[in-house]
């Protein structure tokens, strides 16, 4: 299967482009939630070199509400329909949901990788979704729901806690079938950590890149990067966020999610090329 193939024995990282349909997203909300202005972004991403597009349908910036099943159903699943007749074959096409009845009408619509925040925790049954179908799954480490994560994340060792955290849905998720060349693991900058901890996370990269399973790393726009640059605008850091994905790729990372693909693609690419010098893969 393609999907499988792009995430495994691509020569260069991956960039998922963030498609939001969604009136609340924390840096793009209202944007992109009819169906001609998220089918044409998308399309312009993949013009601008993103390999998967990333489709939500519910906000989980810190503070949003749970948005119910049948409501980011029909956010996602026109844009999702749109795509795949759009899209060449097997393009993978992403569902960003801890739903798993989301999920599932995704993938009977073209998806061909499921997104969850929650590492299936909020929905078990998101686990055999990937099984039975044979699908990338993306497992990512969130202290809290959205609702309250910021209040008081804590951590006696953020590092640790994450990557073991990471680790052990990796194993539950391979117990339930999910095969391990279909498990991505992802930190989950900005959900329910610190300005300190996201930092800490950034530099334990190569800690979690030496696992057996491909890393993906949001940054994009996220406020920790508002923080440091003294930017409150948050649609002007796209160079702040390329920054945190050519030191990604240089730890190992092997999927980005962005918003702005044209200097995520640059970023990736130089860095890649730098890291693989001297290895005959450029």
């Amino acid at each position: 299967m393609r999907e499988r193939s792009v995430l495994n024995n691509s020569l260069r990282p991956l960039i998922m482009g963030v498609l939001n349909v969604t009136p609340d997203s924390f840096s793009d909300g209202g944007k992109h939630n009819d169906l001609q202005s998220a089918l044409k972004h998308a399309l312009q991403m993949v013009e601008n070199g993103a390999d998967i597009i990333d489709v939500g349908g519910e906000s989980t910036r810190p503070g949003a509400l749970t948005i119910d099943t049948d409501e980011q159903l029909k956010r996602v699943l026109p844009v999702i329909a749109s795509l795949r007749e759009r899209l060449p074959e097997n393009f993978p096409i992403s569902i960003d949901t801890t739903d798993s009845k989301v999920a599932s009408a995704a993938v009977a619509s073209g998806v061909n990788w499921l997104n969850d925040i929650s590492a299936a925790e909020d929905s078990s049954e998101m686990l055999d979704l990937a099984a039975e179908n044979h699908l990338p799954i993306v497992l990512m480490h969130r202290q809290g729901k959205s609702e309250t994560m910021q209040d008081s994340p804590f951590y006696e060792d953020v590092c640790e806690e994450v990557f073991s955290y990471l680790l052990e849905r990796a194993d539950i998720a391979m117990a339930r079938g999910v095969a391990s060349e279909s498990i991505v693991l992802d930190p989950g900058i900005g959900f329910g950590k610190l300005f300190e901890h996201n930092l800490q996370l950034l530099n334990g990269l190569p800690e979690l890149c030496r696992n057996e399973f491909p890393v993906l790393l949001g940054t994009s726009r996220k406020r920790f990067l508002s923080q440091i640059c003294d930017e409150t605008d948050a649609s002007r850091l796209g160079v702040a966020t390329a920054a945190t994905t050519a030191l990604a790729i240089q730890a190992g990372v092997r999927v980005v999610r962005v918003h702005d693909v044209i200097e995520n693609r640059q970023a990736a690419d130089v860095a890649w090329a730098i890291q693989t010098a001297n290895q005959g893969r450029i």
